[in-house]
């Protein structure tokens, strides 16, 4: 089964909570503001900083802010921001010598327009295409709450399909 791991889940999440709240935001906050722990929004942050899809802010005023618009940012840069490159199987683009098989496999090589195919799916997916209506729950312009409590947002992300039992 394919199946996206959770801290690229959280990531989106994170990503739909940071537009909904706008400007700059803090870890404490999104986490409150998604219900997500705040040591694995913060390093969801991280990851997302460091491929560019968000930007940190030091200082008084720092945080995060989303790096483009939620209409620029695609499923595919979420998930190689977290999880690296998509690969369906270990021989995927030519990879080598990750298959006790390889040298006797009949589909080696046959694999890539697959993940070619599910490569460009997951690119034509926006994240304003998952995001859910925009609602604010952190105050004052993203440095924490000052002493309100809001309850956690709902996740914006649809519920996964249930799986089909094995035949």
């Amino acid at each position: 089964m394919l199946r996206l791991s959770k801290l690229t889940d959280y990531a989106v999440v994170v990503l739909a909570r940071l537009d909904a709240e706008g400007g700059v935001q803090t870890a404490p906050c999104l986490a409150l503001a998604s219900g997500i722990a705040e040591p694995t929004v913060a390093k969801v942050l991280k990851a997302l900083a460091q491929s560019g899809l968000v930007e940190g802010l030091r200082g008084a005023r720092g945080g995060y802010r989303l790096a483009r618009p939620l209409v620029d940012l695609t499923l595919s840069d979420v998930i190689l921001a977290v999880d690296g490159p998509i690969a369906l199987t270990a021989c995927v683009d030519g990879a080598s010598g990750s298959c006790d098989t390889e040298a006797t496999c009949p589909v080696r090589g046959r694999w890539d327009p697959v993940n070619d195919a599910v490569r460009r799916a997951l690119s034509g997916i926006s994240l304003a295409d998952l995001a859910g209506p925009a609602s604010r729950t952190c105050h004052s312009q993203g440095h924490g709450t000052q002493g309100h409590r809001a309850a956690p947002a709902p996740n914006p992300l649809p519920a996964p399909p249930v799986p089909l039992p094995a035949e």
